[in-house]
Parts: structure tokens; sequence; C-alpha cells
């Protein structure tokens, strides 16, 4: 079932998200609906606040990027409890950003390119590694939805006053996008 993507401006967006254990209700039917909101929205990753749930849940499908990421052929993971426990600071990239509950909106976002995070898979067996490259990125910005931060929270203050109106609009339901959302109340 394809859920709605909530859009900036609705509250559940900056709150921080919960832990779950593995009797959290209909957890594999939510990760299921998860991947095919995800693939409908022609998304990389998706968080659980992103479809209204404040819990501790991540998705992210690479394989729709491997012809020019040959390296993510096939990855499709869920991320449960995921938690970023440490940066290396020593090597940032700036990369240009989207985000499915930003319809409209790019921008450059400075990042580490190595991260070590922990979290449990659909069988809730954990799991701590260092992460690198492009899937760094996008954990970095999944599981900062987690903690009710969004990818333009990490941009200059100028940015952020130049796309001002752009928030504004979305804030209003202003804004078109190609699949199914939910937006603020007016």
């Amino acid at each position: 079932m394809i859920l709605p993507i909530y859009i900036y401006g609705q509250a559940v967006l900056r709150k921080d998200s919960i832990d779950i254990t593995k009797e959290y209700p209909n957890l594999k039917e939510l990760i299921s609906n998860m991947f095919e909101t995800l693939a409908a929205s022609e998304g990389i990753g998706l968080a659980a606040p992103q479809v209204g749930l404040n819990i501790r849940l991540s998705v992210i499908d690479l394989d729709v990027i491997s012809e020019d990421f040959p390296e993510y052929k096939g990855f499709r993971k869920a991320y449960i409890n995921p938690h970023i426990i440490d940066y290396d600071d020593s090597n940032k990239d700036t990369i240009e950003e989207g985000c499915l509950s930003l319809p409209g909106i790019r921008e450059n976002v400075e990042r580490p390119t190595r991260i070590l995070v922990k979290y449990q898979d659909e069988d809730f067996t954990s799991h701590e590694e260092w992460i690198e490259g492009y899937l760094a990125r996008v954990m970095q910005h999944e599981f900062d939805h987690l903690d009710a931060t969004m990818f333009i929270d990490r941009i200059s203050p100028l940015r952020k006053q130049l796309i001002k109106n752009k928030l504004k609009a979305l804030v209003q339901g202003r804004y078109r996008c190609s699949y199914l959302t939910k937006a603020a109340k007016k």
C-alpha cells in the first residue's frame, strides 16, 4: 500500500523518533509499504516520520541508482532503530540533496563521507559498522529525519533565506508533485 508522504510543515517531521521492539504492530507490513511508497515516489530513502510515524525506522533502496553506482546493484535495506554513533570528520563533501518531504527544493549540503552506525535489521539482529561514500550520505539524510532534522537545517542562513518563499508555499500546500502527499494543515 502506498502511503502519503508528509510535507514540510507537518509537526511529525519535527519530533524526535523513538526506538521500537520486534513487537511493534505490523512492522513487516509497514516496511513493505514504505518500500512501495519509496518506489512510487521515485526516491532512494524514506524515514518513518515522512509517513507520519515517530519511530526509528528507515528504508533505503539504492538499486535505482545502480546504473551510475554499480556497487549498489540490488541494495535494498530496512534500518530499525538506527543511530549514528560517530562521524569521521577528516573527509567531507558537498552534494546537492533533495527530499520527498520538500518537493521542488534542492540544496548543497556538506556531510562527512564516513560514519559509524548501529542499527537492527528486519530480524532484529544488531549491527555496528563504518559506512562510506554515497550510502553514508543517504543514511545521514534519512537518520536526520529520525532526530527531527531536515537537510534545510544544514544549509547556510543565507541559502535558507533564499528559499523562504518556497518553504512557505509548502506549508500552505502550494506545491505540485507526482506522488501521494499529506500537506500541513492550513
